[in-house]
């Protein structure tokens, strides 16, 4: 059985009040890179699949979310806490993502991006060259602590 509470209800009326939510709110995540591409994770709880909306203009990828509330013409509500709500994240890419292959993935209300990065922008071995032709060191381009180069 359920207590009435007039403090907590005082509470949310101020809450409510004094929150500026108008318009899209954040949406939590992580963003982390695994060997050659960048995975990024958003929580989206309650949100239907068919709502999500990703799309890249140039190096700016966009998220957008709808949450919406279903109830019948006969509920009475005895508390609702909840929100219908748009989301919103925009990110700069910046370069060296391939944007092309970018991908994505809903699954208990976890949002996965995978961004890949491009050819170009991968670690590679330049090979540095004698007047005699014959290699003489080898340069090793990484993102890891410089490494003695052996000769």
């Amino acid at each position: 059985m359920a207590t009435y509470d007039p403090f907590r209800d005082l509470d949310r009326l101020a809450s409510s009040l004094f929150e500026q939510r108008r318009g899209p709110r954040r949406m939590p995540m992580d963003l982390y890179r695994d060997g050659d591409h960048y995975v990024l994770t958003a929580d989206l709880p309650g949100i239907d699949p068919g709502s999500v909306d990703i799309d890249v203009d140039g190096q700016l990828l966009t998220i957008r979310a709808e949450r919406t509330l279903h109830s019948g013409d006969d509920v009475k509500w005895i508390t609702r806490e909840r929100e219908a709500a748009s989301f919103l994240r925009q990110l700069n890419l910046g370069q060296g993502i391939d944007t092309e292959r970018i991908s994505a993935n809903y699954n208990n209300g976890v949002l996965s991006v995978t961004i890949p990065v491009s050819e170009k922008a991968k670690p590679r071995k330049i090979e540095v060259m004698s007047e005699g032709g014959a290699p003489t060191i080898q340069a090793h381009e990484s993102n890891e602590a410089p490494q003695p180069i052996e000769q």
